[in-house]
């Protein structure tokens, strides 16, 4: 092999390296979310607020946009009131689970979205079924991901102002 030809060989392999390295940050970061979105899951069945609320940032700069008034939810003292109020509705088990999540990481921050589903029966024994799209922004903060903004919806029927609380695709 000619001295150039090693040079140019040498060079693919460093790029390939070089630009390998993202790729598999990027894989261990959207794993980490992943998982953290697992642990939001199991926490949300067991409704236990506090594991709940640490997926969140947990100051005022955590801004939520729920399906619920009012239009956002400012800091995490505010949001924490919004998940007491929903759990309170259930006063037996639950049942959550998440569906179709896609994440995204690239250095410090990264975004995901998935679809959101929730049944249980409420203090009057009627069952509530929801359906809803959750797009969520997440920050690496001292080495670990965390929500920073959430985006919770579901479709309306401009026709009729109604919600679309089954959300089938």
């Amino acid at each position: 092999m000619t001295r150039t030809a090693a040079t140019i060989a040498a060079a693919v392999g460093l790029v390939a390296c070089v630009t390998a390295v993202p790729a598999l940050a990027g894989g261990k970061d959207e794993a980490a979310i992943k998982a953290l979105e697992a642990r939001f899951a199991a926490a949300f069945n067991a409704k236990d607020i506090d594991a709940i609320m640490k997926v969140y940032v947990p100051d005022e700069s955590l801004l939520v946009f729920d399906v619920v008034p009012p239009r956002q939810f400012a800091g995490a003292k505010a949001y924490r009131k919004d998940w007491q109020e929903l759990l309170g509705l259930f006063p037996g088990a639950l049942k959550f689970e998440i569906s179709d999540l896609h994440v995204f990481a690239a250095g410090r921050l990264g975004y995901g979205y998935s679809i959101q589903h929730l049944s249980g029966a409420d203090a009057k024994g009627q069952t509530i079924d929801l359906t809803v799209r959750v797009t969520d922004a997440y920050r690496k903060i001292k080495g670990h991901w965390l929500v920073v903004h959430e985006h919770v919806s579901v479709p309306v029927d401009l026709a009729t102002g109604k919600p679309d609380l089954a959300s089938k695709p």
